[in-house]
Formats: C-alpha cells, structure tokens, sequence
C-alpha cells in the first residue's frame, strides 16, 4: 500500500467482516483512502472492480491500486454515502439509469468474468443452485417452508426458462443499497462489488427495493418504487412484467448468494449472520404463493 499512497497518521480498522476487511487511511489536508483486503469468497472483487473502473471511471470508485494475487484494493474516497441524505428518490432516479448502463456495456464481458472467478448465477445453473438448496440439511427453514419450496422447484425451473432472453446476462451487483452508492459532488458512484455475480440484470433491484422497504422503511406500493422500477428499465427498454418476473425469480436467486458467504465461514461467524438469514429465506419462500 505505501507504494501508492504515503499515510499521515494511524490507520483505523473500519470494518471487519467474514468475507472482508477494511481499513482508513489518512493522507494529509483531510483526505482518506481505503484499503479493502478481501477474503476467499469475494477474492474476485479486486480485479472485478478494477475492471469496472477502466470502462466506468465516471460512475464506479475510483481504484488507485489492485492485487489478484493477496486479494486487496486500495480505493479513492468516493464521497458521502446516500445514506446520508436519507432516502432521496431524485438520487436513485439518477443512479439507476447509470447502473443499467454500466450492465449493457458489461454484457461484452461477462463470459471473461466467469473465467476470473465471478460467480455464475446465470438462468440455466438457477435449478440446479435451488436442487441443492433443497438437499441441505443446514438450511434455517421450519419444515412447512421447506416442504413448500419442494413443491414448487418444478416451477422455479420453468420460470428461469420463461426469463431466459429477456436481456443480456452480466454483472449484478446483488448489494445495491443506500450504503453502497456514493455521491461525489455531483457524480454518483457504486462501490463494493463483493456480492456480484453474473446473472439476469434486473436481480439487482432485489436488495434496493428490500433495504428500502426493511431499513428505509418505504411500505410496500409506495410510488416511489415503481418510479425506481422505469428508470431502472428506460436504458433496457424492458416492460414490468419481465421485471416483475425477474424480482420474483431474483428474490429466490438472492438466497444462493447468502448461501455462497455462509459456507465459507467459520461456526462462530454464523451467529449473526443467520440473525437475517431466515428473513432472506423467509422473502424466497413467499414466492412460492404467488
């Protein structure tokens, strides 16, 4: 790291989680940078982002420096988190429109970020993620959950197949929320990749719309989702019925990811992670009824 930038003070743990760990590091006259150093399961990040960043220098973080092989970052600041201002609608208006952009552009790419270790979530491997899924025997379900994402595997298979086409597979960011998109004066920028996968496109609005509903607290049917929703959808030119299948297919597919973080960690790093857990779970099984 001091190859690139020379600190001027202590460096300050600010995260530490199973699957990374994040560091403060001043640099003079009030400006930070971050180093991410991240763990087996998101070790694709630092050459994902870097990627991204080549290409979209004017909406993801800026990357100062990146190295495969020890698995870290060391990022620009990329500003004041949403968060901060709330929850502002013109904000995310604005955002998402970039963020389809950016997956359009990254279509072209998607077949070399599987080869360098994005997580494949495609369509056609969906059934056989929801196959094991349902052979676990470690899984926080009550047993009429279980029972009710048996019956329905045959129909979730059948509905990956009716999705299937419906845009270009690329990369999905599955952690797009009001912690990870940053304003930079008047440039919004996406940061922590770490979820990502390659997947159907509109998956991404799964984790928006839940964190809005769950931690922002927008109720359900607030307009403000469906603005979201068509500005999402302008750059695709996709219809709310093939979004509306894509959230229900998404929300399902958004478990396999919390699946691929909890394998990887240790017994006693599971205590908090599956105090949510069963509510990810919780929001698959209720597709089953529709």
């Amino acid at each position: 790291m001091r190859r690139f930038v020379k600190p001027t003070g202590p460096l300050a743990l600010e995260m530490e989680r199973p699957w990374s760990t994040v560091i403060r590091v001043p640099v003079g006259d009030g400006e930070v940078v971050w180093f991410k150093h991240c763990k087996t399961v998101q070790s694709f990040e630092p050459r994902l982002t870097r990627e991204l960043y080549t290409r979209w220098a004017d909406r993801v973080v800026r990357v100062l420096a990146a190295d495969e092989e020890r698995s870290w970052l060391l990022l620009a600041d990329g500003g004041t988190p949403f968060g901060a201002f709330g929850n502002s609608p013109d904000a995310w208006a604005a955002v998402l429109p970039l963020y389809a952009e950016l997956q359009i552009g990254e279509i072209a790419y998607a077949e070399a970020h599987l080869a360098a270790g994005v997580p494949d979530l495609r369509l056609s491997v969906l059934p056989a993620h929801y196959a094991d899924m349902l052979a676990r025997d470690d899984v926080p379900l009550e047993p009429e959950q279980r029972e009710r994402l048996r019956r329905f595997e045959p129909r979730f298979a059948e509905l990956c197949a009716e999705l299937a086409g419906t845009a270009g597979e690329t990369v999905q960011h599955d952690d797009l929320h009001i912690g990870n998109v940053y304003a930079d004066g008047d440039v919004l920028r996406i940061l922590d990749w770490g979820d990502s996968s390659i997947s159907h496109p509109f998956f991404s609005l799964v984790v928006t719309f839940r964190v809005l509903e769950e931690v922002v607290k927008v109720a359900p049917g607030d307009p403000l989702y469906a603005r979201l929703r068509d500005a999402f959808l302008e750059p695709w030119g996709a219809d709310d019925a093939t979004f509306d299948l894509a959230m229900r297919v998404g929300i399902i597919a958004h478990t396999f990811t919390w699946f691929r973080h909890r394998d990887a960690m240790l017994p006693e790093d599971r205590v908090q992670f599956d105090e949510w857990f069963p509510r990810i779970l919780g929001r698959a099984v209720d597709q089953t009824d529709l």
